[in-house]
């Protein structure tokens, strides 16, 4: 199960350390922005949105179809996220709206059934089969030298892309009047419906926002991730490991929870494949036996 050797030689080699470190940091970026809209939602609107992995998936397969229509790997990002926030409004406004303030196993019920009805629209649009994007053209560059390690153009992007998304979301949360409003209104939104301000549309945003963190993760990844229907739950568990590590509410804990689970992802490759669902469950459980809040409390990021 455990196998040290091969670890200690993958680290003795400078390519072979590049290159975990680096898929490490791919994994972990990319669940930090899918996390991110994970533990935003329910920071701010007090709402477990089990259904969250489903807009992963809905924003891979957007952006597929607009690669597929344009061959610009950019634009089908934005279409991803875009059509992930428009769904994710709409699914606020039709279905998780009536059922704020109510027991967590409603919320569950409803998320679910929405889980098994997009699977099957998938399912009827693109097929069952898996469906791969392949190398945008514009990427498709020599790789950058690293320590004698070498590093895709693409994978570097998405390092450096996805931490941007993810400082932008912590500054439109902490730093703008629309943040204001909304954890104004997570406290007391009575109080802030008197003054004339529109609770239910800044809550059904803060969603689109939330499901569009995650649509743009699942485009960004199209390239490097087969497309199947039902990819979302893989993810999805992931993710409430990385809000539970980093802190529910908490985007800066997100951020180094991610990067956690994702170089632990990329070295437990190497040194313990048979373990490394294990031992992600494992860093979880020692987390919430001596810090039971997670790394950051909740609102650190607010």
């Amino acid at each position: 199960m455990f196998d040290f050797d091969a670890l200690i030689n993958c680290f003795g080699m400078a390519s072979c350390a590049v290159n975990q470190l680096t898929s490490g940091l791919i994994i972990g970026m990319l669940l930090f922005l899918v996390a991110s809209g994970l533990t935003l939602i329910f920071g701010v609107l007090n709402v477990i949105n089990f259904a969250h992995g489903t807009f992963y998936m809905v924003g891979a397969y957007f952006a597929f179809s607009t690669y597929l229509f344009t061959e610009s790997y950019l634009l089908s990002a934005f279409v991803g996220a875009l059509g992930a926030g428009i769904f994710g409004i709409f699914f606020e406004r039709v279905l998780i709206s009536k059922v704020y303030g109510q027991d967590i196993l409603m919320q569950l019920l409803v998320c679910y059934a929405f889980i098994l009805i997009t699977d099957d629209l998938v399912k009827l649009i693109w097929g069952t089969d898996y469906i791969a994007m392949g190398i945008p053209d514009e990427f498709r560059l020599a790789p950058f030298r690293i320590f004698g390690g070498y590093v895709p153009p693409l994978y570097a992007f998405l390092i450096i892309l996805s931490l941007v998304i993810g400082i932008l979301t912590i500054l439109l949360i902490s730093k703008t009047r629309f943040g204001s409003i909304v954890r104004a209104a997570a406290e007391n939104s009575p109080m802030v419906s008197a003054l004339g301000i529109r609770v239910p549309l800044y809550f059904a945003l803060l969603f689109g926002l939330g499901c569009a963190l995650a649509g743009i993760a699942g485009a960004l990844a199209a390239p490097v991730r087969s497309l199947t229907p039902g990819m979302g739950f893989g993810i999805l568990i992931e993710s409430f490991i990385v809000t539970v590590i980093g802190g529910m509410g908490s985007i800066p804990g997100a951020l180094i929870a991610a990067i956690i689970l994702g170089l632990t992802r990329s070295i437990g490759s190497v040194g313990f494949p048979l373990f490394v669902d294990g031992l992600m469950f494992l860093i979880m459980a020692i987390v919430l036996i001596f810090k039971p809040t997670g790394l950051f409390v909740k609102g650190s990021s607010k």
